[in-house]
């Protein structure tokens, strides 16, 4: 068997009821996130946008390549293209993209083609995945299980962005390539969506069927 450098691995150490309070208290903190639309300008500190990214780049990936990259908009100008070109797409898809399937399963939140939390959000996160790169980012090496490991970073990243008090959209226009040209990424890069960021406007809601959420019994078997 071949040897390979190791580094000692623990954590705190936590009795079984600190274990279970401190799961809890998550579960409850993150059952809180809410997809938000409507963001007011109050700034956001982009050191809370930076650890955040960090946070989302502790992930585990295939053959720890880390295959993504966080491309961090907050120019006007450049939201203002995104928000076009997204709302080009969006609007292809609503009037003849969408099955009509689709259309209703939609319908409940009252989602259409205009965008305009693209503009008003301080920040925009770009997320790609890198097919290509490795970890010296190489742009030849093979990446492996990439959109598995980008997903999880994903999830790390909301989980941040909410830990910190900021409020959050994905938005995934299709197709998405006019993201890779906006933020100057090469092309073996495939952009997976956009993580909106800010705080929620003053008016702020959110549609009450979001609220609906599969219970426990439902969403795991234990076997």
């Amino acid at each position: 068997m071949q040897e390979h450098e190791r580094v000692s691995y623990s954590l705190p150490a936590l009795d079984p009821e600190a274990s279970i309070a401190n799961a809890r208290a998550f579960s409850a903190r993150i059952r809180q996130r809410r997809t938000c639309r409507y963001f007011s300008e109050e700034p956001v500190p982009r050191e809370v946008i930076e650890a955040a990214i960090e946070a989302a780049g502790s992930a585990p990936s295939g053959a720890n390549h880390q295959p993504w990259h966080f491309a961090v908009v907050s120019s006007p100008d450049k939201k203002r293209a995104i928000r076009e070109a997204a709302e080009a797409e969006e609007r292809a898809f609503y009037e003849s993209k969408a099955s009509e399937e689709w259309l209703k399963a939609l319908a409940p939140l009252g989602t259409d083609a205009d965008k305009p939390f693209l503009e008003a959000a301080p920040w925009l996160i770009v997320v790609f995945a890198q097919r290509k790169g490795g970890i010296d980012e190489d742009g030849e090496t093979r990446n492996y299980y990439v959109t598995e490991s980008v997903g999880i970073a994903c999830g790390l990243l909301l989980a941040a962005l909410h830990e910190a008090g900021c409020a959050t959209l994905t938005h995934t226009p299709s197709p998405m390539g006019f993201l890779r040209e906006i933020c100057d990424r090469p092309e073996y890069e495939k952009p997976l969506m956009v993580v909106v960021v800010g705080h929620p406007a003053e008016n702020a809601t959110v549609p009450s069927y979001a609220l609906r959420k599969k219970p426990l019994e439902q969403i795991a078997s234990w076997l």
